[in-house]
């Protein structure tokens, strides 16, 4: 059962939804993929101005969470990242470190467990595949589709479990 006297969640993806990470898929793009090197750009994303005025914007009625596929050896870089750019305080949901399993598994594993203590309110991700199934579960969605969709993010997040 849902406890309706907290504020509703607004749960945000980080990586091209808050973060652009198209200066760091340059990791990705060689074999083998580096992705102790992907991560440690991540410091370094620009933020993404629509992602980032949806957080804020979200703050005035519901509690922003973050609900990423890094892992959670990246947890203090993200904090510093979240605080750097003026980003609303909140949670951080991020993959156990070694868990390969899909994103779109795992975040929606996640989104289900929010749902049973609080109102989910809306999932904010680029992953069209998290979306998709977050949708059928009855999740309100907004797809952020303000960064070029990336095939070699897509297969690190569905194929390979990394994001």
């Amino acid at each position: 059962m849902t406890d309706s006297s907290k504020r509703p969640l607004a749960v945000f993806d980080l990586d091209n939804t808050l973060a652009g990470t198209a200066h760091r898929q340059r990791f990705l793009e060689r074999r083998p993929r580096d992705w102790d090197a992907f991560f440690a750009a991540a410091p370094q994303d620009p933020p993404l101005a629509e992602g980032i005025a949806l957080a804020l914007e979200s703050a005035r009625e519901c509690e922003v969470v973050y609900l990423t596929g890094r892992p959670e050896r990246c947890l203090r870089d993200t904090r510093e990242w979240l605080d750097r750019h003026g980003l609303p305080e909140g949670r951080v949901y991020m993959r156990r470190d070694g868990d390969r399993r899909p994103a779109r598994r795992t975040k929606l594993e996640v989104l289900r467990r929010l749902a049973r203590e609080r109102e989910v309110r809306v999932l904010v991700d680029d992953d069209d595949l998290v979306c998709d199934d977050a949708e059928a579960s009855g999740f309100t969605v907004v797809r952020a589709r303000w960064t070029a969709p990336s095939a070699t993010l897509r297969v690190a997040q569905e194929r390979e479990g990394r994001t």
